[in-house]
């Protein structure tokens, strides 16, 4: 078990939810221990959070430490004023102190215009932050009214939906039927690992937006393969191929590459930062599972851009069928050249 603090990246377009989704989730007792992180840049500071809120009247200010206030409902809110990894550091190095309570994970809300590859970068490479946070999920809100158009002329939206782990389709009482099914077939098309929730006036369970990747919180047990969105058996001759894909949406699409075996992690670590480096600034996103013969367990790994993340030891979780895959979402990559860089190492 991977005892780091997991964070779950919200984001999400501009007018798509994220303020509602909030405040509903910090209302709710599986949100207890947790840790936000708000941007006070974006359309959704603290002050905006809590104003027409019964929250704003449980502040228990003797917890007030600077821009961080906890509620009574246990969610332990930070506004972002310096850069995120200063905040997220100083966050720990509070909790590590005693002076603001021991919070088990962190929700990160990001402006609507945010590109989610320098946050994921963030997590993955900046001092201390890689240490003691693991990125969990990436969540993304999208109005069901106007996504489907976002998609097309926001790069900014069409590069959020991409990366994401999970899909939230809000506003649906605004938007008919077709709107809905059009968006749910457009993001399918586009990153079909992702898993999709229709969300009302921000109304969901919070256990389908947190603890839903690598680990599992509550059994203390990896989940790969749900972290993943990738099958895993049944593929036949087709093991190297791509999945079936649907057009892409402006040259975005991804594909899965299954790798021959055996593996030497020591050997293919360089063919993985080999790929970061040549095609980093059309990949979006990496993720992966490794059945390595110099580890004593599966690795998962995972990278953004030019920046691959230190492998995790999946201590304690195999499959029938060991099959290393690796999941890619690029924008405008040569599918090809990635293909048979990994595959001829």
């Amino acid at each position: 078990m991977d005892n780091r603090i997991p964070v779950t990246l919200l984001t999400g377009f501009l007018g798509s939810g994220k303020t509602t989704l909030l405040n509903k989730l910090l209302h709710h007792p599986a949100m207890k221990d947790t840790a936000v992180i708000i941007n006070e840049l974006g359309e959704a500071g603290l002050d905006q959070i809590f104003a027409n809120s019964q929250l704003a009247q449980t502040v228990e200010s003797e917890h007030i430490t600077d821009n961080t206030v906890l509620l009574s409902s246990g969610c332990l809110c930070c506004s972002l004023k310096d850069e995120l990894a200063d905040t997220m550091r100083d966050l720990f190095f509070k909790r590590s102190l005693q002076a603001v309570p021991s919070f088990q994970r962190l929700v990160i809300e990001t402006t609507g215009l945010a590109d989610p590859g320098p946050i994921l970068a963030d997590l993955m490479n900046a001092p201390v932050i890689e240490s003691v946070y693991r990125l969990d999920a990436v969540v993304v809100t999208i109005d069901a009214a106007h996504g489907t158009q976002q998609l097309v002329q926001q790069a900014e939206a069409l590069k959020q939906a991409a990366v994401a782990d999970v899909l939230l389709l809000t506003k649906t009482d605004t938007a008919s039927e077709a709107q809905i099914q059009a968006l749910q077939e457009a993001l399918t098309q586009l990153n079909p690992q992702a898993t999709q929730h229709v969300v009302l006036h921000g109304e969901i369970d919070p256990l389908q937006l947190i603890d839903v990747g690598l680990f599992d919180y509550a059994s203390k047990q990896a989940t790969p393969q749900r972290w993943l969105r990738a099958p895993a058996r049944g593929l036949g001759s087709h093991r190297k191929a791509t999945l079936p894909q649907a057009p892409a949406h402006d040259g975005v699409h991804s594909f899965t590459v299954y790798l021959p075996k055996p593996m030497v992690w020591a050997d293919f670590k360089k063919v993985l930062l080999t790929l970061c480096q040549t095609h980093g600034e059309k990949l979006l996103r990496l993720k992966g599972i490794l059945h390595v013969e110099d580890a004593p367990a599966p690795l998962a790994v995972h990278a953004v851009h030019f920046t691959p993340y230190p492998p995790t030891l999946l201590e304690g979780w195999d499959e029938d069928e060991p099959i290393s895959r690796l999941v890619i979402i690029g924008k405008g990559i040569d599918e090809a050249a990635v293909r048979d860089m990994l595959v001829q190492f």
